[in-house]
């Protein structure tokens, strides 16, 4: 099972995941630790199957065995929660996916520390949780603690520092703060550029993000000066097909036509 799932094919990981679990229940029984780790190895391969309804249910399950048997605050069980919170988006349940990721970053918090990387990216989770549902200043306030944590404990030139910071920015502008975003998006870049090289696809990935948030902003030259530098290192280290190397074009393309 586990060998099917990593290459990819997993629909067949799902089937033998579900023998797994059935021997395992009846071999040693619904309570033992090996059974509930099936049953949450097998909402994982659901979810890597697209199949998040399905997942929810077996993670919920898992979930329900895991604070029963080992309690609520044991590491095991805070992380099957969290996996249930990830099933409940991919569900479009964002509501659900909220209150879950809510609950998991108090009890890491309490257990981990407010600090600790595993807390810091589950309020990161929540914050884009938030921020799919619409939840602006929910999703903002949360980005600008993770960005603070990270730039702390992290650094300000760790990648998910900068990551941090991007995704901050994103959050701006979907509430409509350009300055602020824009400053960001303008931070990011140049952090990923400085740390990765001007030609990563990550450094390439944020010039296309801010030559968009120009443009978006009535800033045509910058945008188009941008765009067509990026357009020019994808082409120098990206292999033709390749999807950020299509989008980079369109958009040059429809920008060079407004």
């Amino acid at each position: 099972a586990d060998a099917y799932l990593a290459a990819g094919q997993s629909a067949e990981a799902v089937a033998w995941f579900q023998r797994v679990l059935a021997d395992r229940v009846a071999v040693l029984g619904a309570d033992h630790p090996g059974t509930v780790a099936a049953r949450r190895d097998l909402g994982q391969a659901l979810m890597a199957a697209a199949r998040p309804g399905e997942a929810v249910t077996v993670l919920g399950g898992a979930v329900g065995d895991y604070d029963r048997i080992l309690g609520p605050d044991h590491l095991d069980t805070i992380s099957a929660r969290e996996e249930l919170a990830a099933a409940y988006w991919a569900a479009v349940r964002l509501p659900d996916a909220i209150t879950l990721y809510r609950r998991t970053l108090n009890d890491r918090e309490r257990v981990q520390g407010a600090r600790h990387p595993d807390t810091l990216t589950t309020r990161q989770k929540l914050a884009d949780t938030y921020l799919a549902d619409g939840r602006l200043k929910d999703a903002t306030s949360h980005y600008k603690k993770v960005l603070a944590d990270r730039e702390r404990v992290l650094g300000p030139d760790h990648l998910d520092t900068i990551a941090a910071r991007g995704n901050l920015g994103s959050a701006y502008h979907s509430a409509g703060k350009m300055a602020s975003a824009l400053q960001l998006y303008e931070e990011a870049c140049d952090s990923y550029q400085r740390v990765l090289g001007p030609d990563h696809p990550d450094t390439l990935a944020r010039s296309a993000n801010l030559s968009s948030a120009y443009y978006s902003v009535g800033r045509l030259t910058d945008a188009l000066t941008l765009l067509r530098d990026t357009v020019s290192r994808c082409e120098r280290v990206l292999p033709p097909g390749d999807p950020l190397m299509v989008a980079v074009r369109t958009s040059l393309t429809n920008l060079a036509g407004t």
